[in-house]
């Protein structure tokens, strides 16, 4: 078992490849559409 699997993702394969980069895309996604829209809100870009 490694160190992944002991934390809050406690299922088998929480720590494989495909489940880290759809986990990484997700969050650095979410992470540049929060700063778009805050620019967006902010400085009324079109």
């Amino acid at each position: 078992m490694s160190d992944l699997n002991r934390g809050i993702m406690k299922f088998e394969g929480a720590d494989s490849p495909k489940v880290v980069t759809i986990s990484t895309v997700l969050v650095l996604g979410s992470i540049v559409a929060l700063i778009l829209w805050a620019l967006q809100s902010a400085y009324a870009l079109s």
